[in-house]
Parts: structure tokens; sequence; C-alpha cells
């Protein structure tokens, strides 16, 4: 007899609906942040706040530390890399957190072919229409949707990056859990954020302007409060709260909420910073959140659960 799921409390479901509000605005301050620092700035910035002070009051994750190395080095200077500079070049926040979202089929494809996992029916339909979701935002360009140059080629391409870097830190970090069962999430995360902040210092003092390499010191208070959310509350207390979430709930019931943050992101894109999506891009964002739901639920579909066996009489 299977074991009854546990119910989402209020205080779950008032967690669940932080993390997909703090997510989703967090493409909007990265878009202010960027008035005042570089990306490279950014980054360095962004992950001081994210490691300083509870580095010094958590104690490091029972792992080795090449995966906390690995994990911070692909999920902060390749995921936030890639993306501070494709916010920069041409990219609006409303479709980054859409492209964001790829992640889960770069994931896949790399598991697949570093961790031999299965390819499963709704995967390969999720995969194909978000190809074809990817072919509608490169009609976009093709039609000259670029809306002026708020998304250009090269912010397109490097967002893509960044998603394909968002899912080689999940391959490290599976490869982790597999070496080390149980380690504490948050403990690995906020160490891991320390191997981000040379390299984004380095890259800084060698490729920034040199009249805006310490700028980013005499920053106001606006960009700092920015940076204060991307270390503070969308990279910690978020991922504290989402991992509390997974290890009180199974993950397929837990990750359909993620599907939130998109519509969050492209509300506060399109209100807060006056954002516009054309017509190509809407049927891209469409196929897109289509795929997600085909890979999230149509293993039910495909698999449905069988039936309750009937008690004897």
């Amino acid at each position: 007899m299977s074991t009854p799921q546990r119910r989402f409390s209020g205080a779950d479901l008032c967690a669940a609906l932080a993390v997909i509000v703090i997510w989703g605005l967090n493409f909007v301050a990265m878009k202010y942040a960027l008035h005042d620092f570089t990306p490279f700035q950014l980054g360095a910035a962004r992950y001081v706040f994210a490691a300083l002070p509870l580095v010094l009051f958590i104690r490091p994750p029972k792992v080795a530390w090449k995966w906390a190395v690995m994990y911070g080095l692909f999920q902060g200077v390749g995921q936030f890399g890639f993306l501070f500079c494709a916010l920069q070049v041409g990219m609006t926040a409303a479709l980054a957190s859409v492209l964001m979202q790829t992640q889960a089929f770069f994931t896949a494809l790399f598991g697949y072919f570093l961790l031999h996992e299965r390819m499963s029916r709704p995967l390969v339909g999720g995969l194909t229409l978000a190809a074809l979701g990817l072919a509608c935002f490169g009609m976009n360009f093709v039609a000259g949707g670029g809306l002026a140059g708020a998304v250009t080629v090269l912010g397109f391409v490097l967002n893509l990056a960044a998603a394909a870097m968002w899912a080689a830190s999940n391959i490290v970090a599976r490869k982790a859990q597999a070496a080390h069962n149980g380690f504490d999430a948050v403990a690995f995360v906020v160490w891991s954020s320390l191997a981000p902040i040379l390299p984004f210092i380095a890259f800084t003092l060698l490729f920034d302007p040199v009249a805006t390499r310490w700028h980013w010191l005499q920053a106001p208070l606006s960009g700092w409060v920015s940076v204060a959310y991307l270390g503070w509350v969308a990279t910690i207390a978020a991922y504290a709260m989402w991992t509390g979430l997974l290890k009180r709930h199974p993950a397929n019931r837990v990750a359909p909420f993620s599907l939130g943050v998109p519509v969050v992101g492209l509300t506060a894109g399109v209100m807060v910073l006056g954002e516009t999506v054309t017509t190509w891009q809407w049927a891209g964002i469409t196929l897109v959140v289509l795929a997600l739901l085909c890979v999230m639920f149509g293993g039910r579909l495909v698999s449905p659960s069988p039936p309750a066996a009937r008690p004897a009489s």
C-alpha cells in the first residue's frame, strides 16, 4: 500500500508563492543593477553578498571541494556571467525569464549524454516543442521584430548559453549527491558562492574599460539594494525555501511551481520596465511553456496510475 502524500500546508504554499515572486522579480533587479555595474562587477558583488556573512556561521558542506568549486563556477561564472552579459547587450527581462527555463531541456540532454539517463517520450515531446519555440524566437529576428535593439541575436545566444550553464551546474549537483548522499544543500550553495568571486574580479580587471573598473565601489544605494536582493533574497532565502519544500514533498509536486517564474518575470518586465513582446516571441513563449508542461505532466498521460484495487467482498 502506498504512503499517502503529505498535503501542502498554508506555510508551504506561501513559501512556494514567495519563491515564484522572488525569482520572477530577479530579472528586473538584474536590469536595475546593470545601470550601475558591468556584468562582471555585478557577478562579483552578487556572490560576495551570497557568501557573506553566512559563510562565517555555516559549516562547510560534507562534500569534496571539487564539487563545490565546479558548481560555483558553472552556476556563478557560467550561468550568471552569460545572463548578465545578455541583459546588457540585448535581452529583455521578460524574455530572459522564459529562456532560462530551457535549462530543463539542456539538463535532460546533458543527463542523456553524460549520465546515460533514459530519454522518456514526454521528454522527447517536450524537446520537440522547445525546439519549435526556439525557431519562433529565431523568426522574430528574420521578421525584423528585434524591438528596436532591445533583443539582439547576441543577447539571445548568450541567454541560451546561461541556461546551458545552469544545466551543467545541475549535473554537478547530481554527481555531488551521488558521491555524498544527504549533504546540506544550503551550506553547499553558500560555500560554492565563494568560487565565482575571484574569477569575476579578474574578468573586470581584464575586460572592463579602465574608467569603469572601480566605479562599482562608488555605486549608488539603489544599485547596492539590487545586489543585496540578488545575493541574499534571490540566492540564499529563495533557495532555502525551495530546498525546504523539496525535503517535505516529492520533487514532481514541487517542480510545477517553477512554471510561475516566467509568468511573474514576463509581467514584471512589461509592467515595471515597460518592455513589449512581439507576436513571434509570444509564439515561442507559448511553445516553451507547453514543452515544460509536457515534461512535467506528460508522464501521467503516457503511464497513468493503475486504478485502486477494489476491496474484497
